[in-house]
């Protein structure tokens, strides 16, 4: 069950909600205004791809409200996008309540996101990101080595590949999830806030995987954020990893649901 509902403080605020769960917020005077934590962080991302207004080609595995591939619009004009949506119904709604601005080039297609990367031109994106969910977990087809490559494979040389996943407990899930991108790309990077990271609650990570990753800029950015958040890098990131493998084909799982709420009970 989707449902767009608007703010009740904000007459230009809407939230998607999937299953009675937020899954995507817009602003439509303002689509620069990003109020998920974890958008923020792909914000970031999006920024340090290219300087301010220059264009990029971006590739979205995940559509949603298109909360994303509208913030890539607003701050760098002539970008080409493309989305791959699965759900067809839920892309409707949200072009219907919520269109997409009329000059931006964003193609949205109707497809999985595993089966629609291996029909992509090699090297034709910039920035690749993966938020794609089923209910309330990703996908197994996104998580093993041959995905990594899959993703490897459409991006640019010096493009980066940036995902959104959800953890808590030991973060067993994404640990194994950074060891199968550093089997693929040159440099990794984690950043999430650190009562996820110290296995406090259930939350969101942001992965981001390239040559030449910006860590010490995203790491201020995070930190300056209304809800700190400490990006993992480097030796850090080896000891973050420890003796968690890639995933293979065999191996492959789905991500870990969030816990189930009691009426009243903060995640």
């Amino acid at each position: 069950m989707a449902a767009l509902i608007p703010d009740a403080h904000d007459s230009t605020g809407w939230t998607l909600f999937i299953d009675g769960t937020q899954q995507s917020h817009v602003d439509t005077a303002d689509p620069t205004r990003l109020e998920f934590e974890y958008m923020r962080r792909l914000g970031d991302v999006v920024d340090a791809v290219a300087p301010h207004a220059r264009p990029i080609d971006a590739l979205h595995l995940g559509g949603g409200a298109f909360t994303l591939p509208r913030y890539v619009a607003a701050t760098r004009p002539g970008s080409t996008q493309v989305v791959i949506e699965h759900d067809a119904q839920l892309t409707g709604l949200v072009r219907r309540v919520l269109p997409l601005p009329a000059d931006a080039d964003i193609r949205v297609h109707a497809a999985d996101a595993r089966a629609a990367l291996d029909d992509l031109p090699a090297g034709a994106f910039d920035l690749l990101v993966a938020d794609v969910y089923d209910g309330a977990s990703v996908p197994a087809s996104l998580s093993p080595v041959s995905a990594a490559e899959a993703f490897a494979r459409v991006l640019r040389p010096g493009g980066w590949y940036a995902t959104n996943l959800s953890d808590g407990g030991q973060l067993t899930y994404v640990r194994d999830q950074v060891a199968t991108l550093r089997a693929v790309f040159p440099d990794v990077l984690l950043i999430a806030e650190p009562g996820v990271l110290r296995g406090r609650r259930f939350g969101n990570v942001v992965l981001l995987a390239g040559p030449s990753l910006p860590a010490v800029d995203l790491g201020v950015l995070a930190a300056r954020d209304i809800f700190p958040a400490r990006v993992v890098h480097g030796a850090a990131l080896d000891r973050f990893v420890a003796d968690a493998a890639p995933v293979t084909d065999a191996t492959a799982c789905r991500s870990p649901v969030p816990p189930r709420l009691e009426p009243g009970e903060a995640q």
